[in-house]
């Protein structure tokens, strides 16, 4: 190794190039700070190139395979229905690579250096970066921590083989598995159990509690009746004992709630994991860093660490995992730094699943508001109704609404159907905003599109959504 003899000094280092770093590294640069962007792989992160994109691709794909029927029942084609896995993956790695020529062409453009290399803390205001035989030191006003997270697999799995594949594995595999056991509910769990079902796998779904899945439970309701309508198996209450895995497949025994063993077996076996923050290599514990028990670090509302030197985004900090959270706070971090007033407030941040149909969740569910001892008016417009819906087939799911029964404000939106992913940014300014149900129902909506089942949800509340059977007003939902 060659160690570099001088010490280089930077103004702004933001170590890790996905979604959060690069989005904070081009800010800064548009705010007139020199940055210093510190990858050890890829640019994009996990997000890009083995975790958000990959899966997308994968459920755009089992989308379109799911309309196969409508398609032709449109006179489009007669189409099999086949999938060519191998070609699918073919077109993940060119949009993946695309996208990330994209990423390097914009850091190129706001004049962001960039640095390939492994970094190691050396001190509160100074890093060394390890690449190949190379080592260079560099000491720096400020840095920003945005190396993400990473899966850890159950204690239950004592050898992880082959068939048991972890969230940037699956995307990766060169065939449709006969039979994939999912364990987990989250919306990485539920987007590979949903995807890989429509492609023509077996899917078989395992989940620890009997909670089950982590929406409004409406949504979960739904989710359970779309999963049986598609012969899809969920198995609740179900703690993993062991695994075993064979040349063709893989058998997992679980313990349910009554102490009795029950087997599985299927072809592989997914497991999102528990999500740990990748801090360790950094060696940043050492200075001192205050971090919570699970090993993220804790931030202020400005993104800064205990340390002032230090600012954290993204996955190393507590709350939820999301690029969304990253990109956020990434923005914020380097505003900050440069002087501004930030805010980060991840109140209404939206959770979303794209599954198929996909889910968009914000604010309140119906449940959480009656813990707080909220009044509350619940409608809920099926899709059913809606004539877009109709047009395209995409006719399962509906729009729920929760308003403060008293100050009529709006205090949860939930959604399952075609159009809520991109309805979602809606979604959330509306709680933002602290909106009124008179804000919804008054402004204009094209006509016909699947908008139109916000409208009729606030309608609802009152018993006046159009294209709903009329509801008594005895049995409309006040709690």
């Amino acid at each position: 190794m060659v160690v570099g003899e001088i010490s280089q000094e930077r103004n702004l280092i933001i170590i890790g190039g996905g979604p959060g770093g690069y989005s904070a590294a081009i800010r800064g640069a548009q705010l007139g700070l020199s940055v210093t962007l510190i990858e050890q792989a890829e640019l994009g992160g996990v997000c890009l190139n083995e975790g958000c994109i990959p899966s997308k691709i994968f459920t755009h794909a089992a989308d379109m395979r799911s309309d196969i029927a409508h398609f032709q029942e449109l006179g489009v084609g007669n189409m099999e229905k086949l999938v060519d896995i191998k070609k699918l993956v073919s077109y993940k790695d060119k949009v993946i690579k695309k996208l990330r020529s994209g990423v390097e062409s914009l850091c190129n453009e706001n004049k962001i250096e960039i640095i390939r290399g492994k970094v190691t803390f050396l001190a509160v205001d100074k890093i060394g970066v390890e690449n190949g035989h190379q080592f260079d030191i560099f000491e720096f006003e400020q840095v920003i921590i945005a190396t993400g997270s990473s899966p850890t697999m159950p204690s239950a799995i004592q050898e992880k083989g082959e068939r048991i594949l972890l969230p940037h594995e699956l995307f990766k595999l060169e065939e449709i598995p006969k039979h994939l056991i999912v364990r987990g509910q989250d919306t990485i769990a539920l987007e590979a159990a949903s995807s890989f079902a429509a492609l023509g796998a077996q899917v078989s779904i395992v989940i620890d509690d009997q909670a089950g899945f982590p929406f409004d439970e409406s949504i979960n309701k739904e989710l359970n009746r779309l999963f049986k309508k598609r012969k899809m198996k969920v198995y609740k209450e179900l703690e993993l004992i062991s695994t075993h895995e064979t040349e063709d497949g893989i058998t997992l025994t679980f313990q349910t709630d009554k102490n009795v063993e029950e087997t599985i077996r299927g072809s592989y076996l997914f497991v999102s994991g528990t999500m740990r923050p990748n801090l360790e290599a950094l060696g940043i514990s050492r200075f001192g860093i205050v971090q919570t028990a699970e090993g993220f670090i804790k931030v202020d509302g400005n993104m800064q660490s205990s340390i002032p030197s230090i600012y954290a985004i993204g996955d190393v900090t507590e709350g939820p995992l999301s690029a969304v959270k990253a990109i956020k706070q990434g923005k914020a971090a380097v505003a900050s730094i440069a002087g501004e007033q930030t805010e980060v407030n991840l109140t209404f941040m939206p959770v979303v699943a794209h599954t198929i149909p996909p889910i968009v969740s914000v604010g309140l569910t119906e449940q959480i508001a009656l813990d707080f001892g909220l009044a509350i008016r619940v409608s809920q417009f099926a899709l059913g109704g809606n004539g877009y819906a109709t047009i395209t087939g995409k006719k399962d799911g509906f729009i729920k609404v929760i308003s403060d029964a008293t100050t009529e404000i709006i205090q949860g939106i939930h959604m399952i159907g075609e159009g809520a992913v991109e309805m979602s940014g809606s979604f959330v300014q509306l709680l933002e905003m602290a909106a009124k149900e008179e804000d919804i129902k008054f402004p204009h909506y094209a006509h016909p599109g699947f908008n139109e089942g916000l409208l009729e949800a606030v309608e609802g509340l009152i018993g006046q959504a159009i294209h709903a059977a009329p509801i008594k007003r005895k049995d409309m939902l006040t709690i």
